[in-house]
């Protein structure tokens, strides 16, 4: 299933489909079967990249690709989640998570081979309110991003993601020990230039 979002000139398509899913004014809704995630453990053999995520091929040159991201958390790990895909072992995500202590929290993992796995911050207030997630491309690195407000933007981690073909980019909801989860992504935004400084909070 394909669609678009306004002011968002890309069209995304369900690559792995979720259990159900919506599309309102521009209000994107999805939820992820038990058990879902995009992950390849570094500690060994385990690899699960089944988590429903809709995709578009990201365009040449700088971009960003902000979102509010609302998940109604239940079990650890659950997530919204702002993707950067190559393949199966090439990818990086940018996720409002659950932590096994039951915290909302930043999460990045980068994947090249084997993925790591990097707490930035916990998310404070009201979890209902959702947290901005920002991925974005300037030159030939990448860079993750989060907020508060959607207008002051923390920096979260700059790296090198290698490809030899376009990369996709969107959304992605996962349920990596739960009997699944549910997000939204609101106020999503699209430009086509990075940020100047990535630290400076633009």
């Amino acid at each position: 299933m394909e669609f678009t979002l306004p002011a968002v000139p890309l069209t995304f398509e369900w690559i792995v489909p979720p259990t159900e899913c919506g599309l309102n004014d521009g209000v994107l809704s999805a939820t992820a079967p038990a058990t879902t995630d995009i992950f390849v453990d570094p500690a060994g053999p385990h690899r699960t990249v089944n988590a429903p995520r809709a995709l578009a091929p990201a365009p040449d040159g700088d971009w960003r690709l902000s979102a509010r991201v609302r998940v109604a958390f239940r079990d650890s790990f659950d997530a919204g989640v702002l993707l950067i895909w190559i393949d199966e072992t090439r990818w990086a995500k940018l996720c409002f998570e659950r932590s096994p202590a039951g915290v909302p929290m930043v999460v990045s993992v980068v994947c090249d081979g084997v993925a790591d796995d990097a707490n930035a911050w916990p998310v404070a207030g009201d979890v209902r309110d959702g947290v901005w997630l920002r991925i974005a491309r300037r030159g030939s690195a990448y860079a993750f991003h989060a907020s508060a407000d959607g207008a002051s933007w923390e920096f979260v981690r700059h790296f090198a993601l290698a490809a030899e073909q376009t990369p996709r980019i969107g959304f992605v909801v996962q349920a990596p020990t739960g009997a699944g989860c549910s997000a939204v992504f609101d106020d999503v935004a699209f430009a086509p230039n990075a940020p100047a400084d990535l630290r400076d909070g633009s």
